[in-house]
């Protein structure tokens, strides 16, 4: 196989398929979690960490899987890599842990995690089933970290914790749900202009 034809696989998740510009999979941790920057950034790796790890995983057992529990097989498999990051975190992190609560766990349903894991990693190869999951878990924390530095320097005038402007003249809606909604629709309109160019 060429390497350009590895580096296409590797590229879909950032451009052609980006799983939250393009493709508008996993909005409820994408809503939820990018108050902030490094939510974003948070959320996005530990997700691209699942997707790497079950995707070979997946792409070494497909032909040992029975096709009746394919799916069930394949949710077991991205629990683990899930409870795997979601210790680490707790243990090592657990400020940002405490901060994104609840959406660590529902990695597990997220339909870019599964939707990977039976549209790709179970057709390809270990090595391209990795690219594809780097690719789109690095695309998906590109998406979230963008996301949630736009709506951290408008609504608190902050990013990454450095200050940029006196927080009195951030604008709230965009640290609130609506303003995820508000950022995340601009974010797309401008991706597809850029694609149309």
């Amino acid at each position: 196989m060429s390497n350009n034809s590895n580096l296409k696989v590797f590229l879909n998740g950032f451009f052609k398929e980006n799983p939250t510009f393009v493709l508008i999979l996993g909005m409820c941790p994408t809503l939820a979690t990018t108050s902030s920057a490094l939510n974003g950034l948070s959320m996005g790796l530990a997700t691209a960490f699942v997707l790497l790890g079950s995707n070979v995983v997946i792409s070494l057992l497909k032909n040992i899987i029975p096709d009746n529990v394919r799916i069930p097989a394949y949710v077991v498999v991205i629990a683990t890599f899930v409870s795997v990051v979601e210790m680490t975190m707790q243990a090592y992190v657990p400020a940002l842990y405490d901060s994104l609560g609840i959406f660590i766990p529902l990695i597990v349903v997220n339909c870019i995690v599964l939707g990977r894991a039976e549209a790709f990693a179970a057709k390809n190869t270990v090595f391209k089933s990795a690219l594809d999951g780097l690719g789109m878990g690095l695309g998906f924390s590109m998406a979230l970290t963008l996301l949630g530095s736009i709506r951290e320097i408008l609504g608190t005038g902050k990013i990454f914790g450095f200050t940029l402007y006196p927080d009195r003249y951030g604008m709230l809606i965009f640290v609130l749900a609506p303003g995820a909604f508000i950022a995340l629709g601009y974010l797309i309109a401008v991706m597809n202009k850029l694609k149309k160019a």
